[in-house]
């Protein structure tokens, strides 16, 4: 197994990580540790994707399960998000729909021997979710200890943010979808 595929099957590893220490209030400056994870998981996936480019070491699996780990690392905190509620229901039900659609095209395009690799969009939409998932772990940790703003509602910065990643997950997927319908034979 090379590399970047270990990469990914690390994101995946500490996802649960992630959620659990995101969750555990007991953990002193447990946003701040959920913070770290989530940002070394997020370093994943772009180191993954450089080094398999770079050294030519694309692989089908790593076509297919970075995306996956990807998903699991971005619902992930849009799940621990809404638990304290940072996110929107509706926030994940768009993310949430465009990757069950995107990743049934996928698992569709796969069995005809066709690997649809990620767009522009797709990988705008991931970098959105992490960067902002990022912001808001760290205005949530000055929120726990004291230092963020009063007057300004922890809540409303953090949807406003996660608006605009679910207004590119809508279009990235509606992009993808598009794209697929031209190469996937529906007819089998």
């Amino acid at each position: 197994m090379n590399t970047p595929n270990k990469l990914t099957i690390f994101r995946m590893i500490i996802t649960p990580v992630f959620l659990a220490v995101f969750l555990l209030a007991s953990i002193p400056h447990h946003y701040l540790w959920a913070l770290v994870i989530f940002a070394i998981g997020s370093l994943t996936d772009f180191i993954d994707g450089k080094l398999a480019r770079k050294n030519n070491q694309v692989t089908v699996f790593g076509k297919l399960a970075d995306p996956i780990a990807d998903k699991m690392l971005t619902t992930a905190a849009l799940l621990a998000l809404m638990s304290v509620g940072l996110c929107n229901v509706w926030i994940i039900m768009i993310v949430l729909t465009r990757e069950f659609a995107i990743t049934s095209f996928r698992m569709v395009a796969s069995s005809q021997g066709i690997i649809i690799p990620a767009n522009i969009w797709g990988k705008l939409k991931t970098a959105s979710q992490m960067i902002f998932t990022v912001l808001i772990l760290l205005f949530t940790e000055l929120n726990d200890s004291g230092i963020w703003p009063e007057s300004v509602s922890l809540s409303l910065v953090s949807n406003a943010m996660l608006w605009i990643t679910a207004a590119l997950t809508a279009i990235s997927g509606v992009i993808y979808i598009v794209k697929s319908v031209k190469l996937i034979d529906f007819s089998k």
